[in-house]
């Protein structure tokens, strides 16, 4: 869980250096990324509440 946490912020960091002044491929790119990391933190998220959910059952 870690791991992605790290993976997540490191995404967030790299962002704002890809050329938000290129339009274009470079920019549609960038969005792909923020699409992707978006999903990959509601994932995060998401199993958290999974994981919160099943300790409260026990």
């Amino acid at each position: 869980m870690k791991k992605l946490a790290i993976a997540l912020i490191s995404f967030a960091a790299i962002l704002p250096m890809v050329g938000c002044d290129n339009q274009g491929p470079a920019e549609k790119a960038g969005e792909r990324i923020d699409e992707a990391v978006d999903d990959a933190s509601d994932a995060v998220e998401d199993a958290g509440d999974e994981v919160e959910d099943a300790m409260d059952g026990h």
